[in-house]
């Protein structure tokens, strides 16, 4: 069965004024196809790991929010600090039936609560990057992400201190981000793990309207 049909899941969104209920499914591989304006990157990923697969928001769909997976400190065992992240798509400003895209995720840690755009969509980001620790540190590599919104606030992800930020993507205009994938080192099993090594977005015009 296709996973537009998979798990639908009822969520409470107790943040950023969203108090009502709303659908949210996981849209998965089904709207690769759709066609996207550019790839926003930054140039401070890590070099673990391998490019993954992308998920893309359904058409006339754009991330206006999103989530994070999580690893908390680990206190002297093996850290991997930010494992995923979850981009929240809407077609309307009503976002009152959403799909989410996360492409490969690490296996550890837990998901936050959505943070999502007071209005508008996302349109760049920016990651927090631990570098390389040598042969006898514990590399995180990608500790944790900004957003920027269309409507202009800045949403920081509840993540992990570790590493400085690099610079800011280009910013997707007249339209919004739209599609993930990740770098992401597979697990190590009893090896040091650093899960989610880079992200690049991608950038959707938004569809002309016609009289």
């Amino acid at each position: 069965m296709s996973s537009l049909l998979s798990i639908v899941v009822l969520l409470a969104v107790a943040s950023s004024g969203f108090c009502e209920k709303e659908f949210l499914q996981r849209a998965g591989k089904d709207f690769n196809s759709r066609q996207y304006r550019s790839v926003l990157t930054v140039n401070n990923g890590e070099r673990f790991g391998d490019w993954t697969w992308p998920e893309m928001c359904p058409d006339n769909f754009f991330a206006v929010g999103f989530s994070v997976r999580v690893e908390t400190n680990q206190y002297g065992g093996d850290d991997t600090a930010l494992n995923g992240i979850r981009l929240i798509c809407s077609q309307d400003e009503s976002r009152s039936f959403l799909y989410y895209v996360e492409s490969h995720t690490g296996h550890t840690g837990e998901w936050s609560h959505p943070q999502y755009c007071p209005g508008g969509v996302l349109t760049s980001f920016q990651i927090r990057v631990e570098p390389k620790q040598g042969p006898l540190g514990d590399d995180t590599a990608v500790n944790n992400i900004k957003f920027r919104c269309s409507s202009n606030p800045t949403l920081e992800a509840p993540s992990m201190q570790w590493g400085d930020y690099g610079y800011w993507s280009e910013d997707c205009t007249n339209g919004g981000i739209c599609g993930i994938e990740t770098k992401m080192e597979e697990y190590q099993w009893a090896l040091d793990d650093s899960s989610l090594n880079d992200v690049r977005l991608f950038c959707c015009n938004k569809s002309q309207q016609v009289c």
